[in-house]
């Protein structure tokens, strides 16, 4: 399996394969501080139609300007709001994204950036943690838990908790591409290895993991997510999550399906 795997990594983990994805605009940030900003306001929208998705993460980049990291640390809930006044992504309107946004500005300016945030987190777990859930769910969850608490919410669909039992795809997906680096992930953070890492789990690579054999599980979870993780670190334990954009294409863009992809497994 390690062989086809490397194959289809080498085949289509490749930035030609990402259009129309929101990490395209992690590309236009060669700052790493403005790069981990805007990975998180594009994953936490990253729900929905992608030319929706597309267009609200513009939309707020346009009201942050050529550095937000800067911006937000400096600019209160009330400026945001009258700049997104009139914002709506789905469940979203300008009042919570205002919110948001703010909270990742005070973030910003408590840990010096959000790397140190959730990094603190993965400290505070250790190698177990006395938790129940491995190092990197407690600090999903926790990293979480103080960006809502500095933007004075309680709950948001933008940023959900990792203990709740949800497979936190879209948080996954941010840290994936915060710390991974290579041709399609554009890293910047130093501090979390690849190795500690979790499958950003949607339907789509539940189906492709459980065709694997990876999960045995019915419902795409977190426990699920942590399945599929542990399947493709036997193969590589040093990145687990290597995999994960080259095999996502598959079902995703035209003429390759996941019925194609899972061919290319059998008899293996």
């Amino acid at each position: 399996m390690y062989e086809l795997l490397e194959e289809l990594y080498a085949d289509y983990n490749r930035r030609e394969y990402v259009s129309p994805d929101p990490l395209e605009f992690l590309y236009l940030y060669d700052d790493p501080a403005d790069r981990e900003v805007v990975g998180l306001i594009a994953s936490s929208l990253a729900y929905g139609r992608v030319a929706s998705i597309l267009a609200s993460v513009r939309r707020v980049l346009d009201v942050l300007g050529a550095h937000p990291a800067d911006a937000l640390s400096r600019t209160g809930p009330a400026e945001l709001f009258d700049r997104l006044r009139g914002f709506k992504h789905r469940f979203n309107d300008a009042a919570e994204m205002s919110k948001f946004l703010s909270g990742i500005g005070r973030a910003v300016r408590e840990h010096g950036n959000l790397e140190n945030l959730f990094h603190s987190g993965m400290a505070a777990a250790g190698p177990r943690g006395g938790h129940a859930a491995p190092p990197i769910i407690a600090a999903m969850n926790a990293f979480a838990e103080s960006i809502l608490r500095y933007a004075g919410l309680v709950s948001s669909q933008l940023l959900p908790l990792a203990m709740r039992g949800s497979a936190c795809k879209r948080l996954a997906l941010y840290v994936r591409w915060m710390v991974r680096s290579d041709s399609v992930d554009p890293g910047g953070w130093r501090l979390v290895s690849p190795c500690d890492i979790i499958i950003p789990l949607d339907t789509h690579m539940f189906r492709i993991a459980k065709g694997l054999g990876m999960v045995r599980r019915n419902a795409a979870d977190g426990l699920a997510a942590l399945e599929a993780t542990e399947g493709f670190r036997s193969i590589r334990p040093d990145d687990p999550v290597r995999y994960d954009f080259a095999l996502t294409r598959f079902g995703i863009r035209a003429g390759m399906s996941d019925e194609e992809l899972l061919e290319k497994f059998r008899g293996l």
